[in-house]
């Protein structure tokens, strides 16, 4: 099965006074979805964008497996586990929450900052927070998240070029960027595709493109 999503689609969010403008891929806050609320272990996956010195004053998570990925600009994060760091493009950066960790995110450059988002359940809940930052991740190199039996793909393809899928149970593919093809559907900035019990599966790149895939149990 193939479920298209459309980026069009997503529940607006975020608070445009304070420069944070946010797309919901799934039931998020006060867009409450019962139909919507989880794909596999995928809680969230959301768009952010913050202007230049705006963002999200430290606050609480517990419970989740956050990964982060940067679109452009870059994104300051400093959190309870000690960490303080700046994610740019080409980073995967992961907090997990744990029994309760805290942080804030920010962008203190003079750009403008876009990034994904992704929200994952852990199997089991509860341990001690913990982050990671992966610097320039090579392509096609997997980042496990074995606390939540995930796992990311970033792939670059150029046009015309194919990408075949994990044959996993679950798979959920964003398009960052690029123009793409998979099984007949046209797939473009903003939009995602939940596939589940699929094999054999490829994306066809009409124009240079970014995707972020998640195989899932």
């Amino acid at each position: 099965m193939i479920d298209v999503r459309r980026g069009a689609d997503r529940y607006g969010g975020g608070d445009p006074d304070a420069g944070i403008t946010t797309a919901h891929a799934f039931s998020f806050g006060a867009h409450y979805d019962p139909d919507n609320l989880r794909f596999g272990p995928v809680l969230a996956c959301n768009e952010e964008g913050l202007v230049p010195g705006a963002g999200f004053d430290e606050h609480p998570h517990s419970h989740t497996e956050i990964v982060t990925w940067v679109v452009e600009g870059e994104l300051t994060h400093k959190g309870s586990t000690g960490e303080s760091t700046v994610v740019r493009p080409g980073d995967v950066q992961h907090l997990a929450a744990g029994s309760g960790a805290r942080h804030i995110e920010r962008n203190d450059g003079a750009v403008p900052l876009r990034f994904v988002q992704t929200w994952l359940a852990p199997l089991t809940a509860g341990g001690e927070p913990s982050y990671a930052l992966v610097r320039q991740i090579a392509e096609g190199a997997p980042y496990e998240i074995p606390a939540a039996g995930a796992v990311l793909h970033v792939r670059r393809p150029g046009a015309g070029e194919r990408i075949g899928l994990p044959a996993a149970e679950r798979v959920y593919l964003h398009v960052v960027r690029g123009d793409l093809r998979l099984d007949g559907e046209e797939l473009g900035p903003g939009d995602s595709a939940r596939i589940t019990g699929e094999a054999g599966l490829e994306v066809v790149a009409g124009s240079p493109g970014e995707l972020l895939i998640w195989e899932l149990p």
